[in-house]
């Protein structure tokens, strides 16, 4: 009679490890793989198609967990695995994740816990991404006249702040401090939403003319009077036009 076959153990890691290259996918949306991973070193990020273009919804760095939702529903999956740098992954598959439960129920419950809080925040980014691809508080509308052009120097008012648009290029997003990073407008304490990526626009000044362009990073958008910008595209501001990065709302303004 032959001998059962052993049951997996993680005491041989190398078993269980996946390693890739930056621009590398794990796995792609619509796949019916039904393992999930750990981070162990390098990061990923997780893409969701929208409105005919992929968007960045989360990074991913060590001792992050994703892929869950497969391994647990045997649904396929809703996002895609990319690595944003060299990576190493710990890949749990249905075998090995039921033995860590009946050795260690705790950590189904920690697991259930930020299950849960994920799927909160997975519907809420749902929601913005819909308002978002159907270009997010309403229609686009026309540039007011102005009875007499405004001129002097550049500034972006949101709220009671004001930010200063300086000569040359300014990058327009959300500090972070892990990497040592401020942009010039760093608009990351009015985004309650968490919308802004890093780096998600860039205004360029020469002189009295000023463009703004999306960067490639973003995730949510940059729309001036309420027409989103597309790829690449390089858009000149006037005196008065309402600019929003991701549901973050500006106004473009010449002392």
């Amino acid at each position: 009679m032959a001998k059962p076959a052993p049951e997996q153990t993680l005491d041989d890691l190398s078993r269980f490890l996946v390693k890739g290259q930056a621009g590398d996918y794990v796995f792609r949306e619509g796949e019916t793989s039904r393992d999930m991973y750990i981070v162990q070193e390098g990061r990923v990020e997780l893409i969701k198609h929208y409105a005919g273009e992929d968007r960045q919804i989360s990074q991913l760095e060590v001792g992050d967990f994703f892929g869950e939702w497969s391994l647990l529903e045997e649904e396929p999956r809703e996002v895609s695995a990319r690595g944003l740098s060299e990576y190493r992954l710990l890949r749990i598959d249905q075998t090995v994740f039921n033995q860590i439960i009946r050795e260690d129920p705790d950590i189904a419950v920690r697991m259930m816990r930020r299950l849960s809080r994920r799927l909160s925040e997975r519907q809420a980014a749902d929601l913005r991404a819909a308002e978002i691809a159907l270009g997010g508080f309403g229609k686009a509308v026309p540039r007011a006249e102005a009875a007499v052009p405004a001129t002097g120097a550049p500034f972006l008012v949101a709220g009671d702040k004001q930010f200063a648009i300086n000569e040359g290029e300014a990058v327009v997003g959300r500090a972070d401090p892990a990497r040592s990073f401020t942009p010039d407008v760093d608009l990351g304490d009015l985004d309650t939403e968490r919308t802004l990526s890093r780096r998600h626009a860039r205004i360029v000044r020469t002189g009295d003319h000023v463009v703004v362009r999306e960067e490639p990073s973003a995730r949510n958008g940059t729309f001036v009077n309420g027409r989103r910008l597309t790829a690449a595209e390089e858009l000149p501001l006037e005196h008065g036009d309402r600019v929003r990065f991701g549901l973050v709302e500006t106004l473009f303004r010449l002392q």
